[in-house]
């Protein structure tokens, strides 16, 4: 499958020091050794990669994400250069979905009108809707991030909406589920998305006491943290009578259920179809493998020297876009299998055995699915009545 999403690090730095970020405060050390922010040169020539495989492959759709670091440290100029650069040199039948993830600690008026004019979205990255839910997101200072990124995400409620993609969580299971749901509704994104932390069986997240054990399948019998606190705010969202807002999440796992296509890296058997581009100009796989170990991303590629095409053989990309051939024996073996999908690729690591494991975890995803499974036919028994 070609790639779609083309992840292009404008900025390889941060204005915040959360102290969880698996970036910068994880395994990989490679961003140590790169320059702070792409030069003109490496975004024309990723813009001009980008063109080559929309050409190559007719696609009728290509993902822009401008990443960091903190992208918005780059400048907006610069930002919309690089997205008005791309929907130059692709193909006119190719749409180009551009869109910048932020901490939102620098978005001003002024700059987001800029970002719209130039049809850049922006998604806002916060731990909840409440200061005290962000009280580990912090400048270098120490300093909270929480009133200027919560300003930032108002600005686009108020004055943007059009340009407001919406917010990422990191779920978080110490929090109250209905609390955090609820705050990030009265922020009003449009979706939200609710992301596990970046833990595996190696490294555990928090609440998850499997350091050094075997890696688990479906049927471990422990405790699912994680799923509860999904399943709550599932629950919620579920009976609101209305859809406040989109839970990608929790959307993609309905159409799985339902046999329909989905689009996340979480769930189901989907290939893989997203690449990075970092300031350098070297070409990796998806930054969650950072989590994972030091290098875990690279390819040894970079769009000087290498295509778009070269990167879909590298053995790292090929086999995420396996399918249920890259799963462990147990994964395979799974009802669930279909839905789930193994869960995240960075998720099943294991410094003994590589990914090829049950997601660490697999207890919360089975959790979550089954929940999500009894509601969808409670409801179509409901419609048969």
């Amino acid at each position: 499958m070609p790639f779609g999403q083309f992840i292009v690090k404008v900025h390889g730095r941060c204005n915040l020091a959360c102290r969880y970020c698996y970036l910068y405060e994880g395994p990989d050390r490679t961003w140590r050794d790169r320059p702070a922010a792409a030069a003109p040169a490496v975004l024309d020539r990723a813009a001009e990669r980008i063109a080559e495989h929309a050409a190559a492959h007719g696609l009728s759709g290509a993902a822009l994400v401008l990443h960091g670091g903190e992208p918005l440290l780059a400048g907006v100029d610069r930002l919309a250069a690089l997205s008005d650069r791309v929907r130059d040199l692709v193909p006119a039948d190719c749409a180009v979905h551009a869109t910048v993830q932020t901490n939102g600690t620098l978005l001003t008026d002024a700059r987001v009108a800029a970002l719209a004019r130039h049809g850049i979205r922006v998604g806002i990255s916060l731990d909840g809707g409440l200061a005290a839910h962000n009280t580990l997101r912090t400048d270098r200072a120490g300093r909270p991030s929480w009133p200027a990124a919560s300003r930032g995400a108002r600005l686009l409620a108020d004055r943007y909406p059009g340009a407001y993609a919406g917010i990422l969580t990191v779920v978080d299971p110490r929090t109250d589920p209905i609390e955090t749901y609820e705050s990030l509704l009265a922020l009003r994104p449009p979706a939200l998305d609710l992301l596990l932390p970046h833990g595996n069986w190696s490294n555990p997240p928090p609440g998850l006491p499997v350091a050094g054990t075997t890696p688990a399948g479906p049927g471990s019998g422990r405790p699912t943290p994680y799923g509860d606190w999904l399943t709550t705010v599932f629950d919620r969202w579920w009976r609101a009578g209305r859809r406040e807002t989109r839970v990608r999440l929790f959307e993609e796992c309905l159409a799985l259920l339902l046999g329909l296509p989905a689009a996340t890296e979480s769930l189901g058997l989907d290939p893989v179809n997203a690449v990075v581009v970092e300031t350098d100009g070297t070409i990796e796989q998806v930054d969650s493998l950072k989590s994972a170990y030091d290098t875990a991303a690279a390819t040894g590629l970079d769009i000087f020297r290498h295509t778009f095409d070269d990167a879909l053989r590298h053995p790292g990309i090929a086999a995420r876009q396996a399918g249920a051939a890259a799963l462990a024996d147990a994964c395979r073996a799974c009802p669930l299998l279909n839905v789930c999908g193994g869960g995240h690729y960075a998720h099943r690591y294991h410094a003994a055995h590589g990914f090829t494991n049950p997601s660490v975890y697999c207890a919360d995803l089975e959790r979550l699915v089954r929940h999500i499974a009894g509601r969808l036919s409670d409801a179509t028994a409901g419609e048969h009545r």
